[in-house]
């Protein structure tokens, strides 16, 4: 099982110095880092490597950390042992609703930083939330563009958000196979449950069939999987559990 797990679902548990060795304990080998511990990267792996750990993948935000700020993102992933670089999110204009012109130009963005991003050894992805599935007033869907566009770019799928943004991730996983080389594995609460969450529920508490997804992704050639939660309560009670639930998973697909 190549597991990962988001620290951006523990950001609200510090200290660091406390969840990284409860993660080891629990099983988990790898991290996938985001913006609020890069602040001193050696440290960081030092404290992963000290319980066994690694950051295999990270996020960059916004992009132009991947263009103007290349140079001093590649120097900080590679200090943190990252294998995959991933820009997980757009900026305000697409956030908000735009055209697909705006999303084409985003896309050969991500296609050029992707270039550079590779030639420097390592691999590029992008991270989706719900934006990419709404349909734009020309009928087209900003995913099919970000995919058409930057046709070199891998695709770390949040199934999760391709669910909330109306979409069925099974048709996305069957059609664009060959793209989704990690994806990230959060869940959805019932209706009307877990508010306090942000309707997020720990994998395997919630209506996600992971069971078959993950039969689908590992189909896929998926070979990272990261697990999240936006806003758990008790980041240990949500690490615990998802572990626990996706090794079921595995041990059925």
């Amino acid at each position: 099982m190549n597991l990962s797990f988001q620290l951006y679902s523990a950001r609200n548990f510090q200290p660091w110095s406390s969840v990284i060795p409860r993660l080891a304990e629990l099983g988990y080998a790898q991290v996938e880092g985001f913006g609020g511990v890069y602040s001193d990267a050696q440290e960081f792996r030092d404290l992963l490597e000290s319980h066994g750990m690694s950051m295999s993948s990270g996020h960059f935000f916004p992009l132009s950390e991947l263009e103007e700020g290349l140079d001093a993102s590649l120097a900080l992933a590679s200090k943190l042992g990252m294998k995959r670089v991933i820009c997980p999110a757009p900026e305000d204009l697409w956030r908000q609703g735009t055209d697909s012109a705006n999303w084409i130009s985003l896309a050969k963005r991500l296609n050029e930083a992707g270039k550079r991003v590779n030639d420097a050894g390592f691999r590029f992805g992008w991270h989706n939330h719900h934006w990419e599935f709404m349909r734009l007033a020309s009928g087209e869907i900003p995913m099919e563009l970000l995919l058409e566009y930057a046709p070199e770019m891998e695709w770390e799928m949040d199934v999760a958000w391709v669910v909330r943004g109306g979409a069925d991730p099974m048709t996305w996983i069957e059609t664009h196979a060959s793209r989704i080389t990690a994806a990230h594995v959060k869940d959805i609460a019932p209706d009307g449950e877990n508010a306090d969450e942000d309707g997020w529920a720990d994998v395997g508490e919630g209506v996600m069939n992971w069971t078959s997804l993950i039969a689908a992704l590992c189909n896929a050639g998926t070979d990272l999987f990261v697990v999240e939660h936006d806003n758990p309560s008790d980041w240990d009670r949500f690490a615990t559990r998802s572990f626990d639930a996706l090794g079921q998973c595995w041990g059925k697909s």
